[in-house]
């Protein structure tokens, strides 16, 4: 698995929904969350996650963009090790409505009472700039 190209990975990740995103707190400390992408996992560097105005993740972005993802697919086929990826990478707030329905799943109408429409919905468009995988023994990056 040594050596993969971004469309190999992204091969690898098809299955992994869930994400921790890290972002830099008005402290300087790391803040992290677990998102989930919604099964919009056609990985080609970037990620989309939506969000609360509102929130801390929103106010720790406008203040640096620079965050991470950690993402864990499940345990492998006959006992073979899970795969890790690590990305880090440049964040953007994205709060036209027209990004949103190139996103949107159904699933998101339970945490956003209106759909797409919800006031104060924002898109956060993650691009990864290095990307950093493990499985097993094996690992490789990804400088995108």
């Amino acid at each position: 698995m040594a050596d993969l190209t971004l469309v190999d990975l992204a091969k690898e990740m098809k299955s992994i929904d869930f994400a921790m995103l890290f972002t830099k707190a008005e402290s300087g400390d790391l803040a992290g969350r677990p998102m989930s992408n919604n099964g919009d996992v056609e990985y080609d560097g970037s990620s989309f996650y939506f969000t609360f105005e509102q929130s801390r993740t929103v106010a720790d972005i406008e203040r640096d963009a620079t965050v991470a993802l950690s993402f864990q697919g499940s345990k492998g086929l006959l006992g073979q090790p899970p795969l890790f990826v690590s990305v880090e990478g440049v964040a953007e707030l994205i709060r036209e409505r027209s990004a949103f329905d190139r996103h949107w799943t159904k699933d998101l109408d339970r945490w956003f009472e209106n759909g797409a429409d919800t006031p104060g919905v924002v898109l956060i468009k993650i691009d990864a700039k290095r990307i950093h995988y493990w499985k097993g023994e094996e690992d490789g990056e990804i400088i995108v």
